[in-house]
């Protein structure tokens, strides 16, 4: 195994490390939703919307093609052909993000809950990296913790799309992870050429022992699977024994895959990780196979026993020196100016939508 190196983002205690998530996420929420980072220029495009729906709509660079050619190698008919390209509204964009349990989700109760301004949780199809085989009232159950903690807390009426596994199945472990694979195969092989989903954000914890999602350092059989998506887990050496996770090819494969570690019970086994990738345990096998995608969350407690790695500043989102209100009214000024036969007037700042009045 060759060494990669991930980014590895260190910070001082929990807090640090929840903020940084949260803004991970909503980075990751609005490059896949907006195709950009500046949060003016998606104000904008959301006033926009709201103005004139169709100026979210964007063409489909798969449905474009160039000039048609006849078999001689001329333009066919003499001239260029072209069809006309789909529009793909961008309202009809999904953030797909896979989560695991454990601390993460206590990490993501503290960075989200108090962003939720920024989330747009009704873009949101959230699923699950692991699942234990418990019924949904157990505390061991990964969706349960996670709809105690965050989506019941979410505030309005706009919420998420949450896939969980079938509860009537966790008597068999094979069967439900069978069932949570089509359920994948149902919402992202639109087409018979997906071979793997891929998640604009795939979340994960690391546990003491190496195990992530639930692939255990131990278990050279799953670790080495390159068909399934999903995968039953059986002996487990803590807690319910059955259990079902997604696949190293699945983990791989998303666009974006983040771990996020505190605590100095797991600082020896971060120095494994990250001083002794040949030792080939599952987040080492992730920070090969998904190289530069790869991104690491820890407090210093988790660093403690490492000496040889290189941590990363993480910068929030942020506007530059200019400020907010001055980058938001051009965009506002310019969506208005351009493309609706309204005109915007300023009022008191910062930016809210009740702040903005029309003038016809």
């Amino acid at each position: 195994m060759t060494t990669q190196v991930p980014l590895i983002y260190s910070f001082p205690g929990f807090e640090g490390v929840a903020d940084a998530v949260a803004d991970h996420i909503i980075t990751a929420q609005n490059n896949t939703l907006y195709n950009t980072l500046d949060k003016a220029a998606i104000a904008g495009l959301k006033l926009a919307a709201a103005l004139r729906p169709s100026l979210l709509q964007m063409p489909s660079s798969a449905s474009i093609h160039g000039h048609s050619r006849s078999n001689s190698g001329g333009l066919a008919n003499g001239e260029g052909s072209r069809r006309t390209p789909k529009l793909k509204k961008r309202s009809e964009l999904r953030f797909k993000i896979a989560i695991s349990g454990g601390s993460l989700i206590k990490i993501l109760h503290q960075g989200l809950l108090s962003r939720q301004a920024e989330v747009e949780w009704d873009r949101w199809d959230v699923y699950f990296a692991d699942e234990r085989m418990v019924p949904f009232d157990s505390p061991d159950s990964n969706y349960a913790q996670a709809k105690q903690m965050i989506f019941d807390l979410i505030e309005g009426d706009k919420k998420p799309n949450v896939y969980h596994i079938d509860e009537l199945l966790i008597s068999d472990p094979q069967e439900c992870a069978d069932a949570y694979e089509k359920l994948l195969i149902d919402n992202f092989a639109k087409k018979d050429s997906v071979k793997l989903p891929m998640f604009n954000l795939l979340l994960l914890g690391c546990a003491p022992d190496g195990h992530i999602a639930l692939l255990f350092p131990n278990h050279g059989e799953q670790l080495r699977e390159d068909l399934a998506w999903c995968m039953p887990v059986s002996n487990a050496p803590l807690g319910p024994e059955n259990r079902i996770t997604l696949s190293i090819p699945v983990i791989c494969h998303a666009q974006r895959v983040a771990f996020v570690v505190e605590g100095l019970t797991k600082a020896p086994i971060m120095r494994i990780i990250m001083e002794r990738p040949e030792k080939g345990l599952p987040s080492s096998i992730v920070n090969e196979g998904a190289a530069g995608k790869v991104s690491w969350f820890v407090d210093d407690d988790a660093l403690n026993d490492c000496y040889d790695i290189t941590k990363k500043k993480y910068n929030l989102m942020t506007f530059g020196d200019r400020p907010v209100s001055a980058i938001l009214w051009e965009h506002v000024s310019s969506c208005c100016k351009f493309h609706s036969p309204v005109v915007a007037r300023r009022a008191a700042w910062p930016w809210s939508m009740n702040q903005i009045t029309y003038v016809t």
